[in-house]
Formats: C-alpha cells, sequence, structure tokens
C-alpha cells in the first residue's frame, strides 16, 4: 500500500462508542493497523482516547476524512451521522470496515457498494457471528452434510435490557429498530448458511402508549416467517424488554433425525427425541471476534491474492434485502420477496425505504 507505516495499514477509527473503543482496541493489539486517528463528536472523549492511543483527535467527521490519507477507516459511528463522509472517504480510496447493520436500509447500503466498487476498494462489514468458534462449527456442520432435509429454522433474540443511544428509537436517524439492530448478526448467520428466502411475512411493534406516538419510534419487537421453498420454512421472533433479565439468542435447525442448536457459547447436537448426543462449549467473546474480523480485513487488502474477505458488503445486501422485505411487509400486511429487491437495485430502479 502506498501509505502503509512500518509495513502496517494507517487507520482511524470513526466514533467512539463502547463497540468502537473495542474495535480500536483491538485493532491497536493486531500487528496490521497503525492508528492515525480517532472521531467522535464528544470532543473531551477524542482527546481522552487519542491521548491514551498517541494519535490525533478529530471531533468533526468531515476533516478526519479531509485531514488524512488512510488505508482503512473503521466504522462504529451511526450511519445517519456519516453517511456523506463514509461517501468521501471511499472517494479517497480508503477501505472500510463497518459495524453492523451495513445501512439504515438497503437503498443505502446499495449506494456505498456500488460506489466502493467502482473505487476498487474494499468495503466489508463486522458480522462477528461469523468468527464465532461455536457459528463456525455450526457452519462446517452444514457444509459436511451432516444434517438430512432440513425442514425448519428457528430464531429467537430475546435482547434483554441491552443498552442503546437514543438515536436507535427514531425511524429516520435509525432506520429500524430491533430487528435491523440487535437481531443483524444472527440473520446473517441464517443467510450465510441457507439461500435467500422467497417469501418474507412479518408483524412488528413498539412500546409507546398510543398509535400516533408508535408512528414516530422503531420497533421493539418483531416476528418473522420465512418461506425459502416448498420443503423449508424458518422464523424469528425478537424483542428488547425494558427489565434487567439475561438476554437469550439462538438459532436452532431441525432436520430429519437431529436438531442443531448454536449460541454465541455453544454448540449442540440433538436427536429427534430431544436427547442431547454432542455438546460443544466456546470461550469466544467481543474483542476476540473483533481480532479476527480485523486480521480478515487486513489480510484481504494486504495479500488479496492469498486471503478472502469474509463479508463482504456486497454479500451484505442480501441480508438487507431479507430485513427490508420484513420492514415492508409490516407496513403492507403482505409476504414480500427478498430477491425483488436485490434485482430493483441490479436494474436501477429506486427500492423502498424501511420507514
Amino acid at each position: 500500500m502506498a501509505c502503509m507505516s512500518e509495513g502496517r495499514l494507517k487507520t482511524a477509527v470513526l466514533g467512539l462508542t463502547e463497540q468502537g473503543q473495542q474495535l480500536l482496541k483491538a485493532a491497536s493489539e493486531t500487528d496490521y493497523f497503525h492508528i492515525e486517528a480517532v472521531a467522535d463528536s464528544d470532543t473531551k472523549l477524542a482527546e481522552k482516547i487519542a491521548s491514551e492511543y498517541k494519535c490525533a483527535a478529530n471531533d468533526d467527521y468531515r476533516q478526519l476524512v479531509i485531514q488524512n490519507q488512510l488505508d482503512c477507516l473503521l466504522v462504529a459511528a451511526g450511519m445517519h451521522s456519516c453517511e456523506e463522509h463514509l461517501r468521501a472517504a471511499i472517494k479517497k480510496k480508503f477501505n472500510i470496515l463497518k459495524l453492523a447493520p451495513a445501512a439504515r436500509n438497503f437503498e443505502e447500503a446499495a449506494g456505498l457498494v456500488q460506489l466502493a466498487e467502482e473505487q476498487g476498494v474494499q468495503f466489508a462489514i463486522a458480522n462477528l457471528a461469523r468468527f464465532a468458534d461455536s457459528f463456525l462449527a455450526l457452519h462446517t456442520h452444514l457444509e459436511q452434510g451432516k444434517i438430512e432435509q432440513v425442514f425448519l429454522i428457528t430464531v429467537v433474540c430475546d435482547i434483554g435490557d441491552r443498552a442503546r443511544p437514543a438515536w436507535h428509537n427514531d425511524p429516520q436517524l435509525a432506520g429500524g429498530g430491533v430487528l435491523l439492530y440487535d437481531c443483524y448478526d444472527i440473520i446473517d448467520q441464517i443467510l450465510w448458511n441457507f439461500p435467500i428466502p422467497q417469501q418474507v411475512y412479518s408483524l412488528s411493534s413498539n412500546q409507546a402508549l398510543d398509535k400516533q406516538q408508535r408512528l414516530y419510534l422503531t420497533e421493539d419487537t418483531a416476528i418473522i416467517a420465512m418461506k425459502f421453498d416448498d420443503a423449508l420454512i424458518g422464523n424469528l421472533t425478537a424483542s428488547r424488554r425494558n427489565r434487567s433479565t439475561p438476554a437469550e439468542e439462538y438459532l436452532r435447525i431441525f432436520g430429519k433425525e437431529c436438531v442443531l442448536t448454536v449460541s454465541n457459547t455453544e454448540f449442540t447436537i440433538s436427536d429427534g427425541l430431544g436427547q442431547t448426543r454432542e455438546r460443544q462449549q466456546y470461550e469466544d467473546d467481543t474483542p476476540a471476534c473483533m481480532k479476527k474480523v480485523l486480521e480478515n480485513f487486513a489480510l484481504s487488502i494486504l495479500s488479496p491474492e492469498e486471503n478472502k474477505l469474509s463479508s463482504s458488503a456486497r454479500e451484505n445486501l442480501k441480508n438487507m434485502a431479507v430485513i427490508e422485505a420484513a420492514y415492508l411487509s409490516a407496513r403492507t400486511g403482505f409476504p414480500e420477496e427478498p430477491k425483488r429487491i436485490l434485482q430493483m437495485v441490479s436494474s436501477g430502479a429506486a427500492t423502498p425505504t424501511n420507514m
């Protein structure tokens, strides 16, 4: 790379949320990144973090992009605050790694993907579950055909009292609620292992007290039904709860003679009667998965011939199409077709927005 520093990729982090700081820490602990700058709208926070990492501080995302020539931009900021700056960064040939979700809606994601491909830069989404050992065990099991005649996929995302910024409740700023922000990784797992569903039907609600207020808030609860083909269907139930109870998140796959269940830390194989045949437990956590994501991203830039990028933004358009179809279905009351949304972009037609 023309602007590498001591053999490492010149890098900046956009957005110092809790996850942004985890991403920064993970990048600083690998051999592939040299942290040049950090940026956050909170000036004191940006200066504090910059002092810790001995790099430049910015409280203006535009200035960070203008004033630096980077190899990589790691993005943890909400898209509502940085979409135009992300476009400017891509035009300056910055490679982009963004925390999930890929964008606020399908159209926005597709536009960024197209721009990145035109500029010849990597644009990746940090889908952490792809690098968690439990989900990798599931992926390998399915790839090797160790489960026959899969007929049902079921997902539970019971988020509990997870902290989230206030803008997550605003449809214009966030683009969506629990489905887009809390279920993105698990939806990615479905589409990493199975074809895109033919049809998606969705119901959603939020905790607002009256109908008028509900129109101005993102969803807290969603139920999604998916038809993959005549022999395979799936469902996803997601909810946010305003009480301190343990979160529950798992993906379960039903086959002819066994059931596979996977969570962030466990992969279980059961027989048709529910008796456990095999249980594998893992100790992966978010920082460990972030390091693996970052290493894959860096190596896909430094030596692309030998290292394929996992979870490109182009691949993530399938995730965004399914989510877009779910939001559209919740409004129309009818099943929607994710493939039709994908085809609308390839044909240049306008796409529906989420909210």
